[in-house]
């Protein structure tokens, strides 16, 4: 059980970049990817922006390089190109021997498909390779494929906290010793079912987000996807190690379907939890990633149970969603490899479009670029509708 749980490689794809280096140099230049909604056919792209990829689905496929399978879905996509970035930096090789698994987290997978496949669906029966791509694990069927991977499979699906979940899930299967290696993360797409739905709850912001800020006005959603490559200690070969994933923890607070409580009690025991189980006390974290959606709700929610828990001053904290916009389940793996970047080169990365401080709170977020901050430990924050909240706490690794 005291197995340590290492990052041999990782993938990312989102509005800021196709790759880990683009999204670097992007997140350093506080180069945002909101923008007009451009590929996606909806009544709304006049009225809202996104963070859109700005990749047709034929390109996509390009990029994945693989050959077309019918009715496969844009996260799919996303997903696939992702996860073989991650894949080729850990060197990863199929190997019967070695117990490996696939874990992906998504809220929406079957969106875009699913849009293609209703308007006359009564009365056309050339579009039946859609119905198959209606499995929220359409995906992780599909890389685990391309993978070759026949092991242990699952798809977790907890709102915005799901690839959170699928990283945590990966870590504890490692660390039990029912799993070597475990590839983990999440890929959502743009879809017109999650605009509408956001925007039907009033929460989705026609400008640019403002998470934290005291006239913060709603979310922008965005699409993406992120992978992550882990490995018990026995396994990697440490000369490749990107970093140690410390600790994590969950925790609902069941508070309601679409807001967290008030109080900041379920974001507040997740970050409580992971603190504990990694034996990290407060102070040992250098930069905390909020989850930060720019919603009433959520950042009030997520700044008190900061507070709670820090004290004023907190740890250096940002929200990036102002950079690529809210990827849904996708979000808690895109975050963890932009955390895990702020801890391979000691940055901490703006909160863009921050002015007013929030009444209920003193503390703010950081608005500009931090350097040659020396950052060991990082913790990231996914905090999902119906109040499921995890917490995750990457390391530097030390041998």
């Amino acid at each position: 059980m005291n197995n340590k749980v290492l990052i041999t490689g990782m993938g990312i794809v989102s509005a800021i970049g196709m790759n880990v280096e683009t999204t670097l140099k992007n997140l350093v230049q506080s180069k945002s990817g909101l923008g007009k909604i451009r590929l996606l056919e909806t009544r709304l792209k006049e009225n809202l922006i996104a963070g859109e990829i700005p990749y047709t689905d034929t390109e996509l496929l390009q990029m994945a390089r693989i050959e077309k399978i019918p009715g496969i879905s844009r996260a799919a996509l996303l997903g696939m190109i992702a996860v073989k970035q991650a894949t080729q930096q850990a060197r990863y090789k199929p190997d019967d021997t070695i117990k490996t698994g696939l874990i992906s987290g998504t809220t929406a997978e079957s969106m875009t498909s699913i849009e293609k496949y209703l308007p006359d669906f009564l009365s056309n029966d050339s579009r039946n390779e859609y119905i198959e791509s209606q499995d929220w694990g359409f995906s992780t069927e599909i890389i685990a494929k391309e993978l070759g991977i026949n092991g242990f499979m699952t798809t977790i699906n907890t709102a915005c906290s799901s690839a959170a979940n699928a990283i945590m899930l990966g870590a504890r299967m490692i660390k039990s010793g029912q799993l070597d290696r475990a590839i983990v993360g999440g890929t959502d797409a743009l879809s017109k079912v999650m605009l509408n739905g956001f925007h039907s709850l009033m929460i989705v912001d026609p400008e640019p987000c403002k998470p934290f800020d005291g006239k913060r006005n709603g979310l922008n959603i965005g699409e993406g996807a992120a992978f992550l490559v882990l490995e018990s200690e026995e396994l990697a070969n440490k000369e490749k190690v990107i970093a140690e994933i410390k600790g994590y923890g969950n925790a609902n607070d069941a508070h309601h379907l679409t807001a967290l409580s008030p109080d900041g009690e379920g974001a507040l025991l997740a970050m409580k939890n992971a603190l504990e189980s990694c034996r990290l006390n407060p102070g040992d974290i250098s930069y905390l990633n909020a989850h930060g959606t720019g919603t009433m709700n959520n950042d009030l929610s997520e700044a008190i149970a900061i507070e709670k828990l820090f004290g004023n001053p907190p740890p250096f904290f940002s929200s990036t969603k102002p950079f690529t916009g809210h990827t849904l389940g996708c979000s808690g793996a895109l975050e963890a490899v932009i955390s895990i970047l702020a801890l391979q080169h000691n940055l901490v990365f703006p909160n863009l479009n921050f002015s007013t401080t929030m009444q209920e709170v003193s503390i703010r977020p950081e608005t500009s670029l931090v350097e040659n901050m020396e950052i060991r430990h990082v913790m990231s924050n996914s905090l999902g509708f119906g109040g499921n909240n995890t917490s995750l706490i990457f390391s530097k690794f030390e041998s």
